[in-house]
Formats: structure tokens, sequence, C-alpha cells
């Protein structure tokens, strides 16, 4: 099991801001699980347009987060001796249940559902006040860089 804080994501996700949307791991099992969380602020910046009465972050950006621990977790898992890129491949049976609001701490949860090679397959959930906000099947591959 470890944690990795917002350093240790860095060096392992390609994304910046405002693309990058990990915030801390929790806890990991490589091959296994994840838990990770998102502090959703205000001062991001789709709050602007995505509503500006009523702030609430897009359903999509959800589902990137949820693909971006997952991506944590492959690289994780891959062997140490050469690099990867992810790619997010595919994304099956998603539903919002509950939307994240400024001021809301979005908690992930993954699991290895099935890993052939180097393709994943992974049941997705997000988490707010421990309620079920999202959940879903997501898909990643990872490509060695020297075939990327």
């Amino acid at each position: 099991m470890s944690e990795l804080n917002i350093d240790e994501i860095m060096s392992r996700l390609p994304h910046r801001y405002p693309m990058l949307l990990v915030d801390k791991v929790l806890e990991m099992v490589p091959e296994k699980s994840i838990r990770a969380l998102k502090n959703v602020t205000i001062n991001e910046p789709h709050f602007t347009g995505h509503f500006p009465k009523f702030p609430v972050m897009p359903g999509v950006l959800i589902v990137e987060a949820m693909a971006q621990v997952g991506g944590i977790l492959a690289f994780e898992s891959a062997p140490k001796d050469q690099e990867f890129i992810v790619y997010f491949t595919g994304i099956d049976g998603v539903r919002f249940r509950k939307p994240a609001r400024p001021g809301d701490q979005i908690i992930f949860e993954l699991t290895v559902l099935r890993r052939r090679g180097f393709m994943w397959k992974f049941k997705a959930e997000a988490f707010i006040d421990g309620d079920l906000a999202c959940s879903g099947e997501l898909m990643a591959t990872l490509m060695p860089q020297d075939q990327a």
C-alpha cells in the first residue's frame, strides 16, 4: 500500500494545470486497486462557464480524473525498466448520480477488473461525502515510449 503526494503524481503523469485533476493518492496496491482524491475549488477555469450561477464540475472532467487515477495505477504496476505513455482507450456504462461543486472532495476508487499485457480495464467509482457520485468502467493502454 502506498501514498503519493502531488510531486510524486506529477512525476508519473504528463498532465499539468489545468488538466491535472488528481491531488493525492491515498492508498494503492499495484495491479489491484487505488484510492485518490481531488479537491474541487472555485478557482478552476471551467467554473467561469459551467455554470456561473450554480458552479458544477463537468462530468467529462470527473471521468478524466478517474482515467488519470487509473493511469497512475497502471504506471505503478508496469515494468520499471521501460518508460511508458498511457492512453485512455475506452469507457462503458458511466453514470452520474451527484454533482461535484466547489468545496467538495472527490474520492476515487478504482479496481482492476482485467489486465492483458499493457491493456487495462478498471471498475471506477467517485464518491462525494460518502455518496456515489459517478461510476463506470474505464479502459487504458500503456505504450512503451520508444513505440509511441
